[in-house]
């Protein structure tokens, strides 16, 4: 007795993704949130293990800082004073709390930004570049608020590249 097998290839299944997406919250702004975060966290953490993987390639199994004078500057800078380029526990450690931080990072910005423009186009019943700039400012001061010790002028300054940097994107749209 033979069975018809479907043979789908991975490009197959990321098309896939389009069409039915990887949630069913019972909501479209839930679903499109979900999966932004989703997707973007994946790409956040991506980024912080090619991060520590570079380190560990390009500096081998030395230390960055030979002297206790460098390493107690960059310990002030560096949020993970372990994460550098060495194949020890506390390296891994640290490289971990990195992925993890960078992959909520770019989560929460994917899936704000994506709930704020659906939202506004919902509400406004348009999808233009004030809802992209809109979105864009409110997306960049949460994430500047998600930092150590965020300042009132690193919130406004981030606030201003979100919104700079969505409308344009949204103005750019088809340009290209």
């Amino acid at each position: 007795m033979a069975t018809s097998l479907e043979t789908r290839s991975l490009l197959d299944e990321l098309r896939s993704f389009d069409k039915g997406g990887f949630f069913d919250l019972g909501h479209p702004l839930l679903n499109r949130i979900a999966e932004s975060f989703v997707k973007a966290a994946g790409i956040g953490a991506i980024k912080g293990v090619a991060r520590e993987g570079c380190y560990l390639a390009l500096e081998g199994t030395k230390s960055r800082s030979s002297s206790t004078d460098i390493s107690a500057k960059n310990n002030k800078k560096n949020p993970f004073p372990y994460l550098r380029g060495e194949t020890n526990r506390k390296s891994l450690e640290a490289m971990v709390k990195s992925t993890g931080k960078e992959s909520l990072q770019w989560g929460l910005a994917a899936g704000l930004y994506s709930g704020i423009t659906y939202g506004l186009q919902e509400a406004r019943g348009a999808h233009d570049w004030k809802n992209s700039a809109v979105a864009g400012a409110l997306t960049g001061m949460t994430v500047a608020l998600t930092c150590e010790k965020p300042c009132q002028e690193h919130v406004l300054q981030c606030a201003i590249t979100g919104a700079a940097l969505s409308t344009a994107a949204n103005l750019l749209t088809g340009v290209f």
